[in-house]
């Protein structure tokens, strides 16, 4: 084999392996950002729980919502992906519900509720990445 040729299929192996290696299902930054934003307001409203302060709880679940609405956030289109969404905006509308009446033992079991939701659908989507892979 000549040097051209070598150099070509050096060339074209590496080419594969870039592919190979950088194009592994990730999730883009910008999902991430997104995700972590959603913890912060989360955080937030565990401590509104805490201190019993309820325009923060109501605030932050309001961030919340709106956020699940966001084109960020329909990262698969699967109906079970679509059922969690709906859950969780549910759950949040709970715990907005139970923050605007005052209801700390409603907003902490809804509190909870959305938690459990997040994992889940956590728990959905991690599923859904390994089965791509196999």
């Amino acid at each position: 084999m000549e040097w051209t040729s070598k150099i070509i299929l050096g060339a074209a192996s590496l080419a594969a392996g870039i592919v190979i290696v950088f194009g592994q299902p990730r999730v883009p930054l910008g999902t991430k950002e997104f995700m972590r934003e959603k913890l912060e307001h989360s955080q937030k409203i565990l401590e509104g729980i805490a201190l019993e302060d309820y325009d923060l709880i109501i605030a932050k679940s309001q961030k919340l919502s709106a956020m699940s609405q966001a084109a960020s956030w329909q990262v698969f289109g699967n109906p079970d992906y679509t059922q969690q969404s709906a859950n969780f905006r549910r759950n949040v509308e709970s715990l907005s519900k139970a923050a605007r009446e005052k209801n700390l033992d409603g907003a902490t079991l809804a509190y909870f509720r959305v938690t459990m939701g997040c994992v889940d659908c956590h728990r959905l989507v991690r599923g859904k990445k390994i089965a791509r892979l196999d």
